[in-house]
């Protein structure tokens, strides 16, 4: 599936080619300065995610952007199966234990409104089960969780680093 019409409202969303990488790497690059700049400077450090991530990503057709008007403006990873760092949850419990399908590093070059929710609609109409987790001080992503309907399970540990972890059921 090369592409995927996700929203008649904006856009469209397609799997991510080598030929986008320079785009992802600079809406990375602009997430992190903007969680920097509202208080959230310790989610994505030392240049995470870096090239060889997002390259592995793409060759696994888990990574996918989100194109207004002929431009790239978000991307994330979308993968179906067990994510080993959501085994152990602290303080509560996931609310289903079946299949589900994992949203990581979602990130927008800030241009287009509603991008979290456009590719949420996307993943839940691939998989009616989805987990997400995001930084404590990431409260932007956050309320985008929650607005879609996402609740909270407790946390989970990121490479040493704490993150609230979500669920969403279509069901």
């Amino acid at each position: 599936m090369d592409e995927v019409i996700s929203s008649e409202r904006t856009g469209h969303i397609r799997l991510a080619n080598t030929s986008d990488l320079p785009c992802i790497l600079h809406i990375y690059e602009k997430a992190r300065a903007f969680m920097s700049a509202n208080g959230n400077p310790d989610q994505w450090t030392g240049g995470y995610p870096d090239s060889h991530l997002i390259a592995e990503d793409i060759v696994n057709k888990n990574c996918y952007v989100l194109i207004e008007k002929d431009t790239v403006v978000a991307v994330f990873s979308f993968c179906i199966g067990e994510e080993p760092t959501y085994k152990e949850i602290s303080g509560g419990t996931w609310h289903h234990d079946g299949p589900y399908g994992t949203i990581h590093r979602l990130a927008s070059d800030g241009t287009v409104r509603g991008t979290a929710q456009i590719c949420f609609f996307f993943c839940a109409s691939l998989y009616p089960y989805l987990r997400i987790d995001t930084h404590r001080n990431n409260v932007f992503m956050q309320r985008a969780i929650e607005k879609f309907g996402f609740r909270c399970c407790g946390s989970i540990e990121v490479r040493g680093s704490e993150r609230m972890a979500y669920d969403y059921s279509a069901q």
